[in-house]
């Protein structure tokens, strides 16, 4: 990854930010930060602690490592996590075997650790996850994307989980992975399964690298890029390896983060890959689970510049309220977390730069990120993560630090933001190297939390304390023909004059799942005129006159909320 800016595109980068620091800075000023997010960690309860299996021969898979998961694993109303590890790696010996983590969400963002009882202590080297409900029994099941053999976990809807990689057949092989989601690729009412894949890797294809005769980790253009994978759910408990007929396998990519989403507003679902290093990918799905390459001609697979980037999460929102899903994604240090706005018609355009959205980016690495409402004003702001890979980086790099304060983006409403990441609470005030990262109502008080993932150290949990009188909603989809969670299924929210829309992804930011419910800030509209629902597959449900602060469940064929 050192080799991902040459000197020409900092010299440019450098100017470029320069003369909009002074915009960046005013808008920041300008800005009133009523958002707060206060750090609360030590007493949550979380004990979990993240290794990346190194020993300092700085193996490429270390420092892509690793995402988690916000979902409610027992049904019961709140939000679980589950953290992701890494595994001892060659040359690192560890007396008990590092596993993930799964905390049991106990209401007041207390959290108890329930790995062992739930049975999903996988001591793999953990990179990507997924949660999704592929047997359409009514809860969430597990997928993680791990460097070596992935694995399937089926909730017994007990407390527990079983492996059933083996007899579902989505092992993947021993590849290096990175994001997975899942989504009905053919409107057949199950979910099928997304998996990216990063490099060809091998510990007898690495050499130790040095910049400046200081230890670094080497690029992944050192190694060859993997082809994703498709599975298509044969309703069974099984899948079937699809991706060459599909379409996704005809092109190999860096693959980091993934997202997949509606983008073209055709009633089916396409996928959007950040690549590191190389093209971003957007395969656009023709409704019958055939995908065509567009990332170039939609404008997607290059920055405004015609540059490809070290692309990192891959996350999609509605910023701008115009009814069209838009894409972030996020990067290297001397390269701004880009922010492709929905032109339709199957376009994107580049505007980073006059919407602000890369601000405080360029000098840092940019991980997981995603569009959220933290204000509940009805315009979705942006969360960042953020962290150095290498450990040592201030040796060689005075621009640098390998712990890096993570960043806040509030969104005006005008398609502009601006920073407000030093006013808004001593949460932002952290500094450890962080990877993935959830966004999610934790606390079910209707506001958005962040839970991230530090490399080499404890997670952080972020409490939303902002103080407002603005109102929200909340959104739990249940499908009957279509998939049990409505994946991929698309809410209009209007209210007032406001219109929102979001869809139900599995499978987002840095390798990470969340948001299984939709949030929608309403400002000081405190009621909803109509909700629109259009499912995946299925038909279109409307409901009407319903009052804000509340969490409604839309079960599919009912004109009523559940009671």
């Amino acid at each position: 990854m050192m080799t991902k800016a040459t000197g020409l595109r900092r010299w440019f980068l450098f100017h470029c930010a320069a003369g909009l620091t002074w915009m960046w800075t005013l808008s920041a000023s300008c800005a009133q930060a009523a958002i707060k997010l206060t750090d609360v960690t030590a007493e949550s309860g979380i004990t979990f602690k993240h290794t990346d299996g190194s020993s300092g021969r700085r193996y490429i898979v270390e420092y892509v490592c690793a995402g988690l998961a916000l979902f409610d694993y027992d049904g019961d109303g709140d939000e679980d996590v589950y953290f992701l590890n890494g595994a001892p790696l060659r040359g690192t010996m560890a007396e008990t075997p590092p596993g993930n983590a799964l905390f049991r969400n106990d209401g007041g963002l207390k959290f108890t650790d329930v790995t062992e009882d739930a049975g999903v202590r996988d001591t793999g080297f953990g990179l990507g996850v997924a949660a999704g409900d592929y047997d359409n029994d009514g809860d969430l099941d597990l997928y993680l994307n791990n460097y070596g053999r992935n694995v399937l976990y089926q909730n017994n809807g007990n407390g527990t989980f079983t492996d059933v990689t083996r007899k579902a057949g989505v092992g993947n092989g021993n590849r290096v992975g990175a994001g997975a989601s899942f989504l009905d690729i053919d409107k057949d009412g199950d979910l099928d399964l997304f998996v990216a894949n990063y490099v060809k890797f091998s510990y007898d294809s690495h050499a130790p690298r040095a910049t400046r005769g200081f230890p670094t980790y080497p690029s992944p253009m050192e190694y060859a890029p993997d082809p994703d994978t498709l599975y298509r759910n044969d309703g069974s408990g099984t899948f079937t390896d699809v991706s060459e007929e599909s379409g996704i396998s005809a092109s190999a990519g860096w693959g980091m983060g993934s997202v997949c989403g509606d983008f073209d507003n055709d009633g089916d679902t396409d996928i959007f890959v950040s690549n590191d290093v190389a093209a971003n990918f957007l395969y656009r799905n023709d409704g019958s689970g055939k995908f065509e390459s567009a990332g170039l001609m939609a404008g997607v697979a290059y920055d405004f510049r015609g540059n490809a980037q070290g692309s990192m999460a891959a996350v999609c929102g509605d910023y701008n309220n115009d009814g069209w899903l838009d894409i972030y994604a996020t990067s290297y240090q001397q390269e701004l977390a880009v922010l492709y706005k929905n032109l339709r018609d199957g376009f994107f355009q580049d505007v980073t730069l006059v919407s602000q959205a890369g601000a405080a980016t360029l000098g840092k690495v940019t991980w997981g990120a995603d569009f959220a409402d933290f204000d509940n004003d009805g315009n979705r702001d942006i969360f960042v993560a953020c962290g150095h890979l290498d450990d040592n980086v201030e040796r060689f790099d005075d621009t640098s630090s390998y712990h890096q304060q993570n960043i806040l983006l509030v969104n005006k409403g005008d398609g502009k933001f601006a920073n407000i990441s030093d006013d808004s609470g001593e949460g932002l005030k952290v500094k450890l190297s962080s990877r993935g990262a959830g966004l999610d109502d934790l606390d079910n008080d209707g506001d958005i939390d962040v839970v991230i993932l530090n490399s080499r150290r404890e997670p952080t949990i972020l409490r939303n304390d902002s103080t407002n009188e603005n109102h929200w909603l909340q959104i739990r989809l249940r499908g009957v023909k279509t998939n049990r969670d409505g994946v991929g299924a698309r809410v209009k929210v209007t209210a007032g004059g406001l219109t929102q829309v979001d869809e139900v992804h599995s499978g987002r930011g840095y390798q990470s799942h969340y948001g299984t419910r939709l949030h929608f800030g309403l400002g000081k509209r405190d009621r909803i005129d109509r909700i629109e629902v259009r499912w995946i597959g299925g038909g279109t449900d409307v409901i009407e006159n319903i009052r804000a602060g509340q969490l409604v469940t839309i079960t599919e064929g009912s004109s009523e909320p559940d009671k």
